[in-house]
């Protein structure tokens, strides 16, 4: 239900009407819109948009929507958005897996992402994930706050290090390679990755690190690319999923391959909630204590499967993978680029890194138009 006070209006005299479903971060992606005549209605309070929702705030006209990763833009929806003349959906993420792209296409809608200003941050929550489920952080919090704490014991909270250990990672795009990188370089873990495509700069970075630590004698890691998701169930002592999301990825992590992996292993997911079948994994967790798990994003959201909460080797964090103030406020300006650019025919980024067009000086440029291609938009 949308509360009507809960509606701010900035620059109230643009012509062009853009809804945000959301307070983004920061102040500079209103001075954005504003510059380039859009008149703003956000939605101030922590409700979440459904179908209906969304279809009463676009109403009888609006230009533009700077949308939420929890939102449904489908069919029902996209069409009330195109009979209102809407022409850009920029989304404040970088998945859109909840956008119909092929509906958005037909009708003429742009859809836009904020890529590339959110690895860091990412990258940086899956590394405290592995590290607060392997050395059972969140375990010990617990235990002090409820004043269980007598003094130190030799086999109080054991956890495992993970130097020189198999790291599994399921997709090796920015996001994997930072976390690769950080884990191969910083305790020498070899890497075994999972990609659509082999990824020859990671492999030679790691080579490189390899020799370093060679020649100073720290422990050695290395780099092999499989073809057959189950090696790394099977080999890794950590297991990260970095991927996007496609149907076909719906519970990748099964009951199965769950059984295929080593009884004190650790799972994170920073990618989407559907690649774990979290009923599966909860059995998983019950039967085998020494397992550990780190998850970011739920099967459910914002809803948890029943018994998940109840494990004590699972670190829960509330999808917050690209939560720092220098990440999500560029993303918020990368969103307010893609909306004033889209609705300005400014021609689609193909070059620029998006770090550089969130955080320099404004240049006339779509930062990140997913549909460029079928909407024959102009590139540059």
């Amino acid at each position: 239900m949308i509360k009507p006070e809960a509606w701010k209006i900035h620059n109230p005299s643009g012509s062009r009407r853009v809804l945000a479903t959301k307070r983004l971060v920061g102040e500079r992606w209103l001075e954005v819109l504003a510059a380039f005549d859009c008149r703003v209605e956000l939605y101030d309070a922590e409700d979440m948009f459904g179908e209906a929702e969304l279809i009463e705030a676009i109403g009888d006209q609006c230009d533009g929507a700077l949308g939420q990763l929890n939102e449904p833009w489908n069919e029902h929806v996209l069409t009330r958005f195109s009979a209102a003349g809407g022409k850009v959906i920029s989304s404040y993420a970088v998945g859109v897996n909840n956008i119909d792209l092929g509906c958005a296409s037909r009708l003429g809608i742009a859809v836009c992402n904020t890529p590339g200003v959110l690895t860091e941050a990412t990258a940086e929550l899956a590394l405290a994930l592995v590290f607060a489920a392997i050395r059972r952080i969140a375990e010990g919090d617990r235990y002090m706050r409820e004043g269980r704490f007598l003094g130190w014991l030799p086999q109080l909270m054991l956890g495992r290090q993970i130097t020189g250990r198999t790291l599994g990672l399921f997709g090796a795009g920015r996001i994997g390679q930072t976390v690769a990188r950080a884990l191969a370089g910083g305790f020498g873990m070899d890497v075994l990755y999972f990609n659509p495509h082999p990824r020859p700069e990671l492999e030679a970075y790691v080579a490189d690190l390899a020799e370093v630590a060679g020649r100073h004698g720290q422990p050695v890691p290395s780099i092999r690319r499989t073809t057959d998701p189950d090696e790394l169930f099977v080999h890794g002592d950590v297991l990260v999923l970095l991927s996007s999301y496609s149907p076909q990825l719906h519970h990748l992590v099964d009951a199965r391959r769950l059984s295929l992996m080593k009884p004190a292993a650790v799972l994170v997911n920073a990618s989407r909630g559907p690649v774990i079948d979290e009923a599966a994994l909860i059995a998983h967790l019950t039967t085998h204590p020494e397992f550990t798990a780190g998850l970011d994003v739920f099967e459910f959201e914002p809803r948890l499967v029943e018994g998940l909460t109840d494990r004590p080797n699972v670190v829960l964090s509330p999808h917050t993978g690209s939560a720092t103030l220098e990440s999500r406020s560029n993303m918020a300006t990368l969103a307010a680029l893609n909306c004033a650019g889209t609705l300005s025919r400014w021609p689609a980024n193909t070059a620029v890194s998006t770090n550089e067009l969130a955080t320099g000086p404004l240049r006339q440029l779509v930062p990140s138009l997913l549909n460029a291609k079928e909407l024959d938009w102009p590139l540059a």
